[in-house]
C-alpha cells in the first residue's frame, strides 16, 4: 500500500501522507517510506523545494500503536540505529528531511501529534491553520518523544518549554504553537501557502539555498571559530558557481534567472 506519496512539478516536490481514514497515524510501513522517499528528493539535483502535508482531515495523529504493536520484531528492528546514520528508523523518518540539501515545508491542519509532530519538525518550516492541534503526546502514554523530537524542540524553544511540553504532553492549537516558535506562519490554506513560499525560494540560486540549510544545520550549536570556517568554506565554493552568476544577473536585473543544476 502507498502509505507516502510524491510529485514533483517545476523543481516542487509535494509529499503526501497517505491514510487519511486513520488520519494519517503512522505505521512502521509508513515511516520506512518516508525514508525512501527522502532518499530519493536527496538525490534530485533539478529539486528546489518539498511540500510535506497530509491528506484528509489532519497532518498526522501520530504512532499507530496498535498497528506497530501486532509487530514487535518489526519495532525492534526498526528501533536498532543505522552506524552510517546515527539514527534508526523512527528517528531518521523525521531526520532525513533535514538530509533533504533543498527547503523543506511542513503544511500542517488538524492533529499534529506525537510522531506527526516530529515529522513536523524535521522541516525547515512549517505553516499551519490557527485551529490546528499540537501535541508532544507521548507523555501522556508514559514515553518521551524519539523519533528526533528532543533534538527539534531543543533548536526552536527555550529548554523549559520544551521540557514543559514533553512532561504534561499539553494539547495546543497553530495559534499558540506559533507564540513558542514550531509554527513559521500561519495559513488558514496551509498547502497553498506552503506552495507560495516554496515558489519563492525557487527564484534564489539553489546552491545559496543548500549551502545556508548545511551551515544552519551543522553548526547551530557550534561555537563561533567552527561556524566561521564553515561560512567561509560555503562561500568559496559559491563564489565559483554557475548559479550564483545566474543569481548575481537577476539581482543587476539583466535577466531572469536560469538556474542548472545543484552543484552541491
Amino acid at each position: 500500500m502507498t502509505l507516502v506519496t510524491c510529485t514533483t512539478a517545476d523543481g516542487i516536490a509535494h509529499v503526501r501522507l497517505n491514510r487519511p481514514d486513520k488520519l494519517n497515524a503512522l505505521t512502521m510501513d509508513t515511516l520506512d517510506q518516508l525514508v525512501a522517499t527522502a532518499g530519493q528528493l536527496r538525490r534530485d539535483k533539478e529539486l528546489r523545494a518539498v511540500v510535506v502535508s497530509g491528506e484528509g482531515d489532519a497532518f498526522c495523529a501520530g504512532l499507530d500503536f496498535a498497528a506497530v504493536l501486532r509487530d514487535p520484531a518489526t519495532i525492534a528492528k526498526g528501533f536498532l540505529p543505522r552506524p552510517w546514520r546515527g539514527t534508526n528508523t523512527f528517528q531518521e523518518a523525521p531526520w532525513a528531511l533535514r538530509r533533504i540539501p533543498v527547503p523543506v515545508i511542513a503544511a500542517v491542519h488538524g492533529h499534529c501529534l506525537g510522531g506527526g509532530l516530529q515529522i513536523a519538525l524535521g522541516a525547515d518550516f512549517r505553516i499551519a491553520t490557527p485551529d490546528s492541534r499540537w501535541s508532544v503526546l507521548e507523555g501522556k502514554w508514559g514515553l518521551i518523544p524519539d523519533m528526533s523530537g528532543i533534538q527539534s524542540l531543543s533548536e526552536l524553544v527555550g529548554i523549559d518549554q520544551a521540557k514543559l511540553l514533553t512532561m504534561t504532553a499539553e494539547t495546543f492549537d497553530g495559534s499558540r504553537a506559533h507564540e513558542l516558535g514550531l509554527v513559521t506562519r500561519l495559513d488558514n490554506d496551509p498547502i497553498a501557502g506552503a506552495m507560495r513560499l516554496a515558489e519563492e525560494l525557487a527564484t534564489r540560486s539553489p546552491d545559496a539555498l543548500a549551502a545556508a540549510k548545511r551551515l544552519f544545520n551543522d553548526t547551530w550549536t557550534s561555537g563561533p571559530r567552527r561556524t566561521f570556517a564553515r561560512e567561509r568554506v560555503e562561500q568559496l565554493f559559491l563564489l565559483a558557481a554557475r548559479n550564483t552568476r545566474a543569481a548575481r544577473e537577476a539581482a543587476f536585473g539583466k535577466k531572469e534567472p536560469s538556474y542548472g543544476p545543484r552543484g552541491r
